[in-house]
This record gives C-alpha cells, structure tokens and sequence, in this order.
C-alpha cells in the first residue's frame, strides 16, 4: 500500500475506545518480517512488534489507534469515511493520531536496514482511561528485558507550521478535592449558622490562577486552577453545610502533591476541611542532548528547513508511562489544531512529511 492509502483505511477503521477496528491484527499482517506480541488485557487490544536488524539501539514507535467520539453532529463529511479535499484529508483520528501511526507504520514497513532493533507499540486504550494499555505492554517487555532505549510517540505536537515542535516532556496532573466545613442555617438568620460560601469568598483571588512555581526553561509556571465549586440545596432560604471545591494543577518538576497541600493550608489556614490530592500522571522532561532528540532535530530540518523547538505544553499522553522506566522518549507529529474537534483534519503534505521525517530518522539514526 501507498502511504495515503493506508493512511485512509485506518481512518476508515472505526476504533472508538477501546475497539481497535481490527487495525492491529491488520499491522500484524502488514509487517510480516516483525515478531508480532499481543498483550490484550480485558477488552483492551495492545500490540509489540520488532525486528532486530543489528545489535545497536532498540528504537521504538510508539502511539494509539483508538479514538473519542465522533459526535452525531456537525460534521460535513462521514468521520469514518476519509475523504481528500483542497489538499487534506478529513476524519476522526486524522490528527490524533492515525496520521502518526500511519508515517511510521510505513517507514518501519519501508526500512530495509537499521543499526539495531526497530520496534511499533499501539494500543487501543489511550483515549480512554489508560489502564490496560501501553502500561500493560511495558510491564511486559520490562519482564521480558525487551524495554527501548529510545521511543517517539507520534501525537501530534506543531503548532503553526509542521515540524516547528516536539515535546521532550510533559508536565504532570494532580487533581484536589476540598471539603469546607461549616453548620446549615437559615438564610434569615445568618449568624446561627457558618456559611461555607463566606468563609471561602476572600480567599479565593489569593487561590485561584495563581502560580505554584516559576517554571523553567522547559515547563511553565504549575498553576492553581478551580474547575468546580458546589454548596447548599438549590434553595434560597438555606445556608450550606458544606462547600466542594475542585481544583487541577498542572505541575512542573518543580512542584509535588507537597507544595500544593502546603498552599491550600496557608490558605485555608483556621477553616475546618479536607483535602484529597490524586495525580494521574507525573512531570517528566528528556535531556535535549539524547541521540533521539538530536536525530530528529536533524531529520526535521532536513525534511522541513526548520529549526524546531523543544515544547513540554498540552496535557498527557502514553510517554508518561515510559519515562520512569528510563526510556528516552519524546513526542513528534502533525499539527494539533483540529484534535477532538467536529471536522478533524491534516493536510496530505504534513502526513507525507511526517512519515519522510521517520523515514529520515530511521537511515540516518547513529
């Protein structure tokens, strides 16, 4: 198959998460050369497949199949039907990221030489909540002593242009949970009871939006942001007896669980609460002078003319899972500018040149 051709039959795949569409039996078959594992858990598809074509670094393509929901509404073509018009190509998962699995499936495919081990990890399960997924698969090659020395997750990361960024890490996410305290009362007699909602009024513009840290050359600031705050019974005639508060921080190296319990005790400090802090994935950031950062540096400008830049914005993606394991991820893929949106699409040039960044990388890695 032509690039743009496989590129279209994923894209007609419809693999909502967890389903893979069947797209990974049909990789299996496509790369007959490769040794083929299957790491299924529950209703999660999960595929490894490797060649070793020297005793050189293991290189490792990592990303998803699955994608969200297309929506019943507003689309002006079929999400699962990929159709080509003015130079893009529209459907769910063009950005993210069937493009990216598309480039390297056909760049590892097309790869006749390489110094070491190349290998393709997909999942079913990134979208969703992630728990059998690209983990599972590690938890697996770690037994197996089968971990890559370096992975690129092919998410989408530019911004303006193609190829004007990668991600050489991501920032972690801890959510808190506050609980205020205070007695239920009669709106009319206000001072027999303690409104929760007054106590936390004058303390909020001390909280909310405010930065936990400086950043760094790398991350931007960790900041406090509110994403909910509830209290009382829909009524008008009733104090509440308790307010909920809900807060996200987006956390750089720089700030843990620790300093964010220490800034809501000094703000909350003499009020009875509670607070629960979770984190769902943690800051990670790959040195800039690793070979891999470096090879693709090269391999972008060779394709592209531009100088990209090292990024650590956005949310999360499965790179986190691979970052504590010593492994020198990054991320690289189309632009991000219709990701999860009604009408998802990429340009056929940045898919072409994503997988000619790939197919670069891989005959010229050292």
């Amino acid at each position: 198959m032509e690039l743009l051709e496989l590129f279209k039959y994923m894209i007609s795949c419809k693999s909502q998460t967890p389903d893979d569409g069947g797209l990974l039996d049909f990789i299996e078959k496509y790369l007959p050369d490769f040794t083929a594992v299957r790491v299924d858990v529950e209703d999660v598809k999960n595929l490894f497949i490797y060649k070793k074509f020297g005793e050189g670094d293991h290189l490792c393509f990592a990303g998803h199949v699955d994608v969200v929901p297309a929506g019943s509404e507003g689309w002006d073509t079929n999400p699962y039907e990929a159709i080509e018009k003015d130079g893009y190509i529209y459907g769910r998962g063009t950005q993210d990221m069937k493009s990216g699995v598309a480039a390297f499936v056909q760049a590892v495919h097309q790869a006749k030489s390489f110094d070491g081990t190349l290998s393709i990890l997909l999942t079913s399960d990134e979208e969703g909540d992630a728990y059998y997924g690209t983990v599972e698969v590690l938890k697996y090659l770690k037994k197996e002593n089968m971990l890559p020395d370096y992975a690129i997750v092919a998410e989408p990361t530019c911004e303006a242009a193609f190829g004007d960024a990668i991600k050489v890490g991501r920032r972690g996410s801890i959510n808190g949970y506050i609980t205020l305290k205070g007695k239920q009362g009669h709106a009319a007699y206000p001072e027999k009871g303690i409104n929760p909602i007054n106590l936390i009024a004058p303390r909020l513009a001390l909280m909310a939006g405010v930065n936990l840290d400086n950043g760094d050359a790398f991350f931007a600031p960790s900041k406090f942001v509110i994403t909910d705050i509830r209290a009382g019974m829909q009524v008008t005639n009733v104090t509440p007896n308790e307010l909920k508060m809900m807060f996200n921080v987006r956390n750089t190296t720089l700030t843990g669980q620790e300093e964010v319990a220490a800034f809501v005790a000094k703000h909350l400090d003499g009020l009875d609460y509670e607070l629960k802090l979770t984190q769902g994935s943690y800051p990670f950031r790959t040195d800039t002078d690793t070979k891999v950062v470096k090879n693709i540096a090269q391999a972008i400008a060779e394709v592209t003319g531009l100088q990209t830049q090292h990024s650590t914005a956005g949310g999360t993606s499965d790179a986190r899972f691979m970052a504590p394991l010593g492994i020198k991820v990054i991320e690289f893929g189309v632009r991000n500018d219709t990701i999860h949106s009604v009408n998802e699409r990429t340009s056929v040039k940045e898919v072409e040149d994503l997988h000619k960044v790939f197919a670069t990388l891989i005959s010229s890695w050292r």
